[in-house]
């Protein structure tokens, strides 16, 4: 034993004699026992020493012939468990450490199970930080191997799953999603030579769409495997450079730049404790073998966890709980979260338009530009800003063939998002690719209430929204506040945009569509169960749906909100902070009715209709720079609220129930471009003569900001 372990075992033998009060002198361990009597008004304890029959040593707390509070047990192979004990079940913190030299520092569960946070040091010297389920790493955790690698990410029973970072001790390294232990989904690999690659992954190889650049700043884009019959590109030399990389092999990306790339496998762990032998007294099944108590749930399994009542069960698909508390009765029915929209296919009646929207876009992102700065002129934001570009079918010396009619494209103010987009580290390869790689657009299900249509990108990252002419000049109004605002404050609520554009079609009709190219607020690993669209106003806030009838996708209103969000005290104070910046920024740009959009992921509640795991959606490909961050996969807890009907008078906010859930929260402000115009006004007269003027959401810029922030910071609570 190293004497490190062996000094934290005679601190907590302290802590055991300290905790047990006066008593006679105690014997050696090694006699047969010895007892001591404890007076406590809710138990009676005892400290005792034991030899066991098979030579098995235990010493610490007793209760009614069960180990129970504070205590150590030896096996006699040398394996020891220092911890807490609760009616001869190792359960609560303690110290487990084999003959091998490894130990286990943490959580136990029910059974023995190494279940909750702890660390894990190998004999060899590698060690595991972070979340555990029934002995297997299981959420969030560090690894650091006996070579020097290092991995920080998810996991899921036991191999990396989710999203994750590892970097090799060379300086390589890879920051994307991962898949029972591989690189599959979206991800980075980053050489320390300066090379990367971005883009899809499967089985621990790029597969897909994918962008490879070198440290000169040019970049090969195509669609990657290790069959090159599949591999097909094109390469682009960046501004400057001549010949570089022309005579560079696509397969050498897997030939020789990921040959160094291995994932190091986690060392295997074999005898967890639960799976150990107590040989104590009171523990005798009827075949005379020695056993420990095993609890099990209401339907009769064997419980994954425990809780006080012993009425729920863990799967064990999700990560840990944050906090101590689980749902014991969730009311919630959870419909499984299917693929948002309508693929635009060929014979679709927007097929056409998607393609060109597709072609301006590669057309405005892969046109050589010099280097942008983000300290931009005030000509950068005029609204007569803006790139007329004509593509005709048959192509042209700036524009490529292609099969849809003869259309132009028109850029607005291309410099400043140009510099938006490097403000919000969006890498242009990936921001093509994402828009108008070989997978379709999806149009959503129907117009928003503005009349405008929306389209999603097939990873969800970037969402696309059709747009009036009254909008774009507000849009272009507010420009330069808004970059202003945005290069300010990083952890910004509203809205991101990426580019303004218009398609031109020719021919009699000369039809206009302008669009707003904007990032998707629920672009995650996490599932997105309930979504709200908040604002503060009663009058047509209500979806009126029947619980059976609302599905993953349904935005709820600010009367369906049946929750209070609360959130852990730093981010807490950081929320209030930036939606007084954000309102205040909204407010001096004369802006209105814009609301609080929020996104729920309940976690371990499995959907109703089991087509998907909670918390598993394999569809989504991921950016991998959206970590933590306010607003963005978020942990918190949702209490259950209830409304009281008062006269006809709806409550905005309902009474707490005390009824706790753990999510994942997703919030942003969006809907920013409304501006409070003459027709604004007219509204607000109109439904001031109907109904209660402040239940209406037409008001002026300066009561729909207070009213806004009044209702969020009664709906955001901090958790205490």
């Amino acid at each position: 034993m190293n004497k490190e372990l062996t000094s934290l075992v005679k601190a907590w033998e302290a802590a055991v004699i300290k905790s047990a009060g006066p008593k006679k002198r105690v014997n050696s361990i090694f006699t047969p026992m010895h007892v001591a009597h404890v007076d406590d008004e809710n138990d009676v304890s005892q400290i005792v020493e034991k030899v066991l029959s098979n030579g098995d040593i235990y010493k610490g707390q007793w209760h009614e012939n069960f180990p129970h509070g504070h205590g150590k047990y030896l096996w006699i192979d040398g394996c020891m468990y220092v911890g807490e004990w609760k009616n001869g079940d190792i359960i609560g913190k303690g110290i487990f450490s084999w003959a091998s030299g490894a130990t286990y520092e943490g959580d136990f569960k029910s059974g023995g199970y190494i279940d909750g946070k702890g660390t894990f040091i190998g004999p060899i010297g590698d060690t595991y930080k972070g979340c555990w389920v029934m002995d297997l790493r299981n959420g969030q955790g560090t690894q650091s191997y006996p070579n020097g690698d290092f991995y920080d990410g998810d996991w899921k029973k036991g191999l990396q799953s989710g999203e994750g970072r590892y970097q090799w001790k060379n300086g390589n390294h890879y920051i994307g999603q991962w898949r029972h232990g591989v690189f599959y989904g979206n991800g980075t690999m980053m050489w320390n030579n300066g090379n990367r690659y971005d883009g899809c992954w499967e089985q621990g190889l790029p597969k897909g769409n994918g962008t490879f650049r070198w440290g000169n700043g040019s970049f090969y884009v195509g669609v990657w495997s290790k069959d090159p019959k599949e591999q097909n590109g094109t390469y682009y030399p960046s501004s400057g450079s001549f010949g570089g990389h022309l005579e560079w092999d696509p397969q050498e990306l897997f030939s020789v730049d990921l040959s160094d790339c291995k994932v190091c496998p986690c060392e295997k762990v074999s005898n967890f404790p639960s799976q150990r032998i107590l040989n104590l007294p009171g523990l005798d099944n009827d075949d005379g073998n020695t056993m420990r108590p095993r609890k099990t749930s209401v339907d009769g399994r064997l419980s994954n966890c425990s809780s006080e009542d012993g009425s729920y069960s863990y799967d064990g698909l999700e990560s840990p709980q944050v906090g101590n508390f689980i749902p014991r009765v969730p009311h919630l029915t959870l419909k499984a979260p299917k693929k948002q929209g309508e693929t635009i296919s060929k014979g679709h009646k927007n097929y056409e338009l998607m393609l060109n929207l597709q072609l301006g876009i590669r057309h405005a992102v892969g046109r050589p530009a010099p280097s942008s700065s983000l300290d931009l002129k005030s000509s950068a934001f005029d609204a007569k800003e803006k790139v007329w570009t004509k593509f005709p079918p048959e192509g042209s010396k700036h524009t490529p063939p292609h099969p849809s009619c003869e259309f132009r494209w028109k850029d607005y103010c291309p410099v400043v998002f140009r510099a938006l987009r490097k403000l919000f580290k969006v890498d242009p390869a990936d921001y093509m690719i994402s828009l108008c790689g070989d997978d379709a657009l999806r149009e959503l299900s129907s117009p928003g209430k503005s009349g405008s249509f929306f389209y999603l990108t097939n990873d969800d990252r970037y969402m696309i929204k059709t747009m009036k002419k009254a909008e774009v000049k507000v849009f272009l109004r507010m420009l330069p506040g808004y970059y202003k605002h945005v290069r300010a404050f990083e952890n910004t609520l509203v809205t991101k945009f990426f580019g303004l554009h218009c398609v031109r079609l020719t021919g009699a009709s000369q039809k206009k569509v302008r669009f707003v190219i904007m990032g998707n607020l629920f672009c995650s690993q996490y599932s997105v169960h309930r979504r709200f669209d908040l604002k503060g106003s009663t009058f047509g806030r209500s979806t009126d749906k029947p619980e059976a009838e609302i599905e993953p996708t349904t935005t709820l209103k600010d009367l369906d909100l049946n929750f209070i969000f609360r959130l852990r005290k730093s981010w807490f104070h950081e929320f209030c902070r930036q939606v007084d910046r954000d309102c205040d920024f909204l407010e001096q740009e004369r802006i209105m009715d814009y609301s609080m959009l929020v996104g729920l992921h309940f976690r371990g509640i499995s959907c109703s209709d089991n087509s998907t795991p909670s918390g598993a959606v394999d569809h989504l490909v991921v950016d991998p720079s959206r970590w933590t961050q306010l607003g963005i996969n978020m942990p918190a807890q949702a209490e259950l609220t209830r409304r009281i009907s008062v006269c006809d008078t709806p409550q905005l906010v309902g009474e707490r129930t005390g009824e706790l859930y753990e999510i994942i929260i997703f919030f942003g402000i969006i809907d920013i471009l409304q501006n409070y115009d003459i027709s604004k006004k007219l509204e607000h007269a109109y439904k001031a003569f109907q109904y209660d003027p402040t239940s209406i959401s037409a008001v002026d810029p300066r009561l729909y900001s207070k009213r806004f922030r009044d209702f969020i910071f009664s709906v955001f609570v901090e958790d205490t």
